[in-house]
């Protein structure tokens, strides 16, 4: 196990890249751990909910928390010089109050005893911005999300890095650079 393994979160609004940029890091060899929450709405789908997360947002939330969890431990037992995270811990408190929705304590102190060493936050970016049956949310409401999860992030005080409109490889110089200049 690498004890100097740094723990690097790529988030954003539904959207932005996310998903894109974590693939071509994949492909550049580099650890990631992927975005969960398709995961819990498929699964609560095939038990008959629709939207888990617009008709139980708490339970959606602790399946959320329960998964990152997870991932947050495997990375600490991985030996790798960087593990990529879709999405970290705190994007899970930054929705609900972006939905104003009341969550225990717990939600903000798992963050605090669980930090990463950068976060990359992916601003919304209208030419790419599609919907699906798992994104339903508009670009304007994006543009929100974007807020609540800067604010999250700052609270917990991080330096969020922007990281810029561009094609993905340039992403994921980009990232990589940044990484490279403080590492």
């Amino acid at each position: 196990m690498s004890k100097n393994t740094l723990k690097i979160v790529l988030t954003g609004a539904p959207g932005t890249g996310k998903t894109t940029l974590v693939k071509e890091l994949e492909k550049r060899s580099f650890t990631c751990m992927h975005e969960i929450s398709r995961e819990v709405i498929l699964e609560a789908r095939k038990n008959g909910t629709e939207q888990l997360f617009l008709t139980e947002p708490l339970l959606f939330s602790e399946k959320l928390l329960k998964g990152r969890m997870q991932q947050y431990r495997e990375s600490e037992s991985l030996d790798a010089e960087m593990v990529f995270f879709d999405r970290g811990l705190p994007d899970i408190f930054a929705y609900m109050n972006y939905i104003g929705q009341d969550y225990p304590d717990k939600f903000v102190q798992v963050c605090k005893n669980h930090r990463y060493d950068f976060v990359f936050l992916m601003p919304p970016w209208e030419e790419i911005y599609i919907t699906d049956n798992e994104r339903y949310e508009s670009f304007e409401q994006a543009l929100a999300i974007h807020n609540h999860l800067m604010k999250a992030y700052e609270s917990l005080e991080y330096s969020v890095v922007l990281v810029p409109a561009a094609p993905v490889e340039e992403r994921a110089d980009f990232v990589l650079n940044v990484i490279r200049t403080f590492y």
